[in-house]
């Protein structure tokens, strides 16, 4: 994808509608809609990241035993899937289905906005109950919608690696933007 059309997407997702709220639990509301702003920019920031390698650099690994540049995708689409099942009851869109081991850029392009658009309708409709009931991960407690939090980060651990997989190709990454 050329870099014009992907910033035309990219920009597509500020202006997404604000999810419309029940308003029967203000604080799940207010938590809601943080969710959904920090998984719109996590999710610009992945396709942005994810666009750059040129297909030929999708099957790259800097050592044997590192994962390639698109099964660093691929694992945080599984486990980000996995996970919203295993804490949330969500659906796993991936139920009775494989995703490649070895994806391309295609691939990775079409599973990307489709694993955000899932987590987005999962912060959508997770009972109020649930996103703040305390809940045991690992041998910490916390309110269940930091775990939304904790899927992020995972993610941005790996988007991580990815940069460095441009970087180690002579790509410069794009700029960070944030917030």
């Amino acid at each position: 994808m050329k870099r014009k059309t992907f910033l035309k997407r990219a920009a597509g997702f500020a202006g997404l509608p604000v999810v419309s709220l029940s308003g029967a639990n203000p604080e799940a509301d207010r938590i809601r809609q943080e969710l959904l702003d920090a998984w719109r920019s996590s999710e610009k920031v992945s396709l942005a990241t994810a666009e750059q390698m040129p297909e030929s650099g999708y099957n790259f690994r800097y050592t044997p035993e590192a994962m390639t540049f698109a099964e660093q995708w691929r694992h945080c689409i599984l486990y980000t899937i996995g996970q919203l099942q295993a804490d949330f009851e969500q659906p796993n869109l991936y139920a009775g289905k494989r995703l490649p081991l070895d994806m391309t850029k295609a691939q990775v392009l079409t599973e990307l906005p489709r694993m955000y658009a899932h987590v987005r309708r999962a912060i959508e409709t997770i009972p109020a109950e649930k996103l703040l009931a305390t809940v045991e991960y690992g041998e910490h407690k916390m309110p269940g919608w930091r775990l939304l939090y904790v899927l992020e980060n995972h993610i941005i651990h790996h988007r991580g690696q990815c940069v460095v997989y441009l970087r180690l190709k002579g790509i410069p990454p794009e700029s960070y933007y944030g917030w």
